[in-house]
């Protein structure tokens, strides 16, 4: 499900569209520089920290599809399905709101288990 309409909405495609597509660093143009990022992880302020979460991330990115997706003028939901090097179902979602055409708040949900359980299996701690 998709709804189309709203300023939000589209940003929130097109950055979904450029990290899952291997553009991390057009993803970044939709970032604002004083971005707030509640991730599992707790919360991330500023580019360089989101920069330093999520550019990892999508190196180990092998594919996405896209569930839902729906916002308005200043906030929109993105819901897809990852594959990972590491896991190959890790559904997520993010919430942001922009800012001016810039994503000033970000707010992801994803399951961090399977990432442990295949971390321990690789003998990380």
């Amino acid at each position: 499900m998709t709804t189309t309409n709203g300023r939000a909405l589209e940003i929130a495609l097109a950055y979904h569209r450029a990290w899952t597509g291997q553009d991390f660093e057009r993803a970044m143009t939709y970032i604002a520089d004083d971005i707030v990022c509640q991730a599992p992880a707790g919360t991330l302020r500023g580019m360089e920290a989101f920069r330093q979460f999520m550019g990892p991330f999508t190196q180990i990115l092998t594919a996405a599809k896209l569930i839902a997706a729906f916002g308005d003028d200043d906030t929109a939901v993105v819901m897809y399905d990852a594959d990972t090097v590491p896991v190959s179902d890790a559904p997520g979602a993010e919430c942001v709101t922009v800012v001016e055409g810039k994503i000033t708040h970000m707010r992801i949900i994803f399951d961090r288990l399977p990432f442990e359980a295949a971390r321990k299996s690789a003998g990380a701690p």
